[in-house]
């Protein structure tokens, strides 16, 4: 397995589903997945409706590819995406794919791309339909993007932590949640019920691709849990010689 900064991604956007506003904050979170070293976005750069990406493709040296609507009410950028998507697979010059879109008939080709053993990360807005969103290895909101965009520059200006944010978006904590942090510590843990946090946080992106601690307003996985001190206990074990601690968690 490669590490995340040898990985090389193909970053497919969908101009007709995602506004252009978040493209910085987006191909901020594709760099800590991998290299983008293909970046294509899709559309009919004939309407007005897109004119606003252009000039955020020269700012970040994303190649348009141009596509006509033939037929009135049908998406023709959907076909060439996926055109150019499994061309790009069988080039084997990448060894993943970021698709974003919102649109549900991606989800097809996102299941099809990790069939053939494609690291998939969706990026999207939170209306996208739930098959899309779980056909990828890893689903990340674009609200959250815009969010962690705002409160870099209140921040900036306030000196305040982003783990102390107010505001109105962010998810409660659900009881379904919680459930499925304690199967995942449980299912992680050794003989003495310890668990090390980052397999555990592995194994919930695989059974919830859209999850994310910000979502529910906190930084990293670790204030997460932290937060919930009712039902779980955190270890931070230092590693000798060394300033990293590694964090370890069990059930209470």
């Amino acid at each position: 397995m490669k590490n995340t900064e040898d990985l090389k991604l193909a970053v497919l956007i969908d101009a007709d589903n995602i506004p252009y506003s978040n493209i910085s904050g987006m191909l901020a979170e594709i760099a800590k997945l991998g290299v983008p070293t293909i970046k294509r976005i899709y559309g009919d750069w004939t309407k007005p409706t897109v004119s606003g990406w252009k000039p955020a493709l020269l700012e970040h040296a994303i190649t348009p590819i141009q596509q006509y609507s033939y037929t009135q009410g049908k998406n023709a950028t959907d076909s060439a995406m996926i055109i150019d998507a499994m061309d790009i697979l069988h080039s084997e010059k990448v060894d993943g794919f970021c698709l974003v879109s919102s649109d549900s008939d991606f989800t097809r080709l996102a299941t099809r791309l990790r069939e053939s053993g494609m690291l998939v990360v969706g990026i999207g807005e939170k209306k996208t339909p739930r098959p899309f969103i779980v056909a990828c290895d890893k689903f990340i909101y674009i609200e959250i993007i815009s969010k962690l965009n705002i409160q870099k520059t209140e921040n900036s200006k306030n000196e305040k932590s982003p783990d102390k944010e107010k505001n109105e978006d962010v998810e409660k904590i659900s009881n379904n949640l919680i459930k499925i942090l304690k199967n995942s510590v449980e299912d992680i843990a050794d003989d003495s019920g310890w668990a090390f946090l980052a397999e555990v946080g592995a194994l919930i992106i695989k059974n919830k691709p859209d999850f994310d601690p910000r979502n529910y307003g906190f930084t990293k996985l670790t204030p997460l849990f932290k937060s919930l001190n009712k039902y779980f206990v955190i270890d931070e074990r230092e590693v000798e010689k060394t300033h990293i601690k590694h964090i370890f968690i069990k059930l209470k």
